[in-house]
């Protein structure tokens, strides 16, 4: 069953293995693993520089939401300069799963929003905003205009799938 912010339809590519799709490579025009991108796993963004930086996501709608806002150089960067690639990856030595979701596109800023704020943050800390740090529950209830906090959408252009994994 998928997250309730996520639609089990939104995979092209039937899955081999329980968390990456069929195939060395599957090429869309949108990610292809829900089962991948509904994981709490970190992602990489890239922008034009050369730079790069970890980053937490949701996956809905078939686009990345990242927060953000004019406290990053993600910030700036992608006012500058929309285009960017960001990577989601996994690489578990123990059971031989290693695998990449690769999305080129351009990002967008758009207004913050509450509700997608919470699913967001409760994927990586846990559903309980008490056990947070201050500075999460601040990012999800400070007023988002005087600080500045928005989403960065990355609606990917291409996108590759990698299965890379090996027998233990």
């Amino acid at each position: 069953m998928a997250p309730a912010d996520q639609r089990p339809d939104e995979s092209p590519c039937p899955p081999r293995r329980p968390r990456w799709p069929v195939g060395a490579r599957c090429v869309s025009s949108w990610p292809s693993s829900p089962a991948v991108l509904a994981r709490p796993l970190v992602a990489r963004v890239a922008t034009r520089g050369p730079t790069g930086r970890p980053v937490w996501y949701l996956w809905q709608d078939h686009a990345f939401w990242v927060l953000t806002g004019p406290w990053t150089k993600l910030f700036t960067r992608v006012r500058a300069d929309p285009r960017l690639a960001l990577i989601v990856g996994e690489c578990d030595l123990a059971t031989g799963v290693v695998g990449q979701v690769i999305a080129r596109g351009r990002g967008e800023l758009l207004p913050f929003d509450v509700p997608r704020g919470g699913r967001t943050l409760a994927r990586y800390l846990g559903a309980d905003e008490n056990r947070w740090d201050e500075r999460f529950r601040r990012y999800l209830h400070d007023d988002p205009d005087s600080r500045g906090t928005v989403w960065l959408r990355v609606t990917a252009e291409s996108v590759i799938v990698e299965d890379l994994s090996y027998s233990v």
